[in-house]
Parts: structure tokens; C-alpha cells; sequence
């Protein structure tokens, strides 16, 4: 489902939005059925949590990174609605995304609750700019259905802090409560925010629940000083040779891939892509 301007205009407004039904069921389905490629399902966890005993190491140890074993999957990052709101939403198309990670969380695996903090810690070496500029989109994609009875992400508006400085980077535990909304909402929900916005991760308030959600953040490309992941270092994954083969040329882009047109290509450039990623097309590449 295509982000109205609407909710583009929230996020600078509020600092976030939430879309229900982003995610079209067909692909929402296959990305679930994915899921459990890796990481338990619930039924399985909750019949035996000691089997996952590392999933109770932190409240970060649900998070998989991409790239995943499976299209399913990898191919939500790249999902044309997500990058259209993300080309409207930081108003330019040389872009890319820097972060993907699919975080798992279950009932009593460990206590979620969190602090709120500001995001840009480690998204960037400096402050978000005040300005409409250098600005990053964050995102979490809702895999499952999600209650308050699910640990929410939990955020608070921006006109409940405006005064405090960007400087401050998170609160004391309890401050801010009695400003959360909470991101609810059924499994294929998106809520789009922004880097300086407080919000935490909140705790579980009934056994046997669990919580699903992919992770994935946008920027424009060239600045040095912010940043998360390096794709490059992940070039000898079979996951991540798939997904670029399956992708089209806009959605490589968007990992650093060199564009049509590029000086890079030339007959010994194409021949030796081919032979690293011999199910891609490149035919764009050698025009």
C-alpha cells in the first residue's frame, strides 16, 4: 500500500506514523512462513524455552540480520512502496538502506522493558540536523499481530519534548510514560519514524506471547558519518547473491550496487559479475 503524504507529513509532525496494511497479504504470508527459518515458532518456543536459551542472553539477542536464507524475506527491504515513501519522505532517489535487521522477541525470555532513548546513537557519528536535511528513515514492519499485551515499540510525540536537547540521547526509566503511544496493530503494519524521536521497547504483559517485526532504514547516500551495516562485508553470503540476482536495478542500488550507466562496467566488469552472480540479468548494465 502506497504511504500517503499524510503520513509522511506526521512523521515530521509527530516524529512518527503508523500505517496499517502496508504490507500486501501475499507477501506478508510468505515472509512469515520464512520466519521460522530462523527463528523458533511460538508453539515451539513456549514447549521448551531451554532449548532457546540463547534467545535469553539480552533483549537483542531475537535480532537476525540481513541477508536472509530466503527471497521471502529479503525482498521486503526492497518492497516499492517502502522505497517510494522512503524517496518522498527524505525527498531524493540516490539513496540507500543501511540497516535491516528481523528481531524476534518471546514472553519471559528476558525483561524487554526499556528507557527511552533517541535512535541517532549509533545511526550516525553527530546529531540529526533540525532541518529537513540529513535526515534518516527508520522503520519497523509489524510480522505478527501486535497488542499492548505484545511489548510494543512504545513513542512518544515530538510536542512532548521539543525542549529537551537533541544532546540527551535517553531518560530515566518512567519518564515519559504518560506520553507512549504505543505501535499496534495487525501483522503487515508499518510505522515510519525518525532517529530523534524517544520511544523504547517495552515489556510483555501475558505469558505465551511473542513479537515479530523487520527493522529496515533508509538515508541518502554520500554521508560518510552515518550509517549501520556494510554489505560489502556480507558478499560471500549466498543469501545476499540471491537477493541481489532476484532484485531489479533500483533495488541493487539501494545496497551500493553500481547504476546503469556507471564507468565500473565494461566487458571484463560484466564478464566477471556474471561468473560471481551467474543468475542475475545484466544486460541493463552492459547498454
Amino acid at each position: 500500500m502506497r504511504v500517503s503524504d499524510a503520513h509522511l507529513a506526521e512523521v515530521w509532525d509527530r516524529g512518527f506514523t503508523i500505517v496499517e496494511g502496508f504490507l500486501d497479504r501475499e507477501t506478508l504470508a510468505e515472509a512469515q512462513a520464512a520466519m521460522w527459518e530462523l527463528t523458533p515458532r511460538p508453539e515451539d518456543y513456549f514447549a521448551d524455552p531451554d532449548k532457546y536459551a540463547h534467545i535469553a542472553k539480552s533483549q537483542f539477542a531475537g535480532i537476525k540480520n540481513f541477508p536472509y536464507p530466503h527471497w521471502a524475506l529479503n525482498r521486503i527491504p526492497v518492497y516499492p512502496d517502502l522505497i517510494d515513501a522512503a524517496e518522498r519522505f527524505l525527498q531524493a532517489t540516490d539513496l540507500e538502506v543501511y540497516k535491516v535487521e528481523l528481531w524476534a522477541k518471546y514472553a519471559g525470555a528476558v525483561n524487554y522493558d526499556q528507557y527511552h532513548h533517541r535512535d541517532y546513537g549509533n545511526h550516525t557519528l553527530l546529531a540529526p540536523s533540525r532541518e529537513r536535511r540529513h535526515t534518516q528513515m527508520t522503520t519497523f514492519l509489524l510480522l505478527s499481530d501486535v497488542t499492548e499485551l505484545d511489548g510494543p515499540t512504545k513513542m512518544v510525540p515530538q510536542d512532548k519534548t521539543r525542549d529537551i536537547p537533541l544532546s540527551q540521547m535517553r531518560t530515566k526509566f518512567g519518564e515519559l510514560f504518560e506520553h507512549e503511544v504505543p505501535v499496534v496493530g495487525p501483522a503487515g503494519t508499518l510505522m515510519i519514524y525518525k532517529t530523534d524521536v524517544f520511544h523504547r521497547g517495552s515489556a510483555f504483559k501475558a505469558e505465551g506471547r511473542s513479537r515479530f517485526a523487520m527493522l529496515m532504514d533508509f538515508q541518502e547516500r554520500g554521508w560518510p558519518w552515518t550509517g549501520k551495516m556494510s554489505w560489502p562485508n556480507e558478499g560471500n553470503n549466498p543469501g545476499l547473491t540471491e537477493a541481489l540476482s532476484r532484485m531489479t536495478p533500483r533495488q541493487r542500488d539501494l545496497f551500493g550496487w553500481p547504476k546503469v550507466g556507471s564507468d565500473y562496467w565494461n566487458p571484463q566488469s560484466l564478464a566477471d559479475a556474471k561468473v560471481r552472480y551467474p543468475e542475475m540479468d545484466l544486460s541493463p548494465y552492459g547498454a
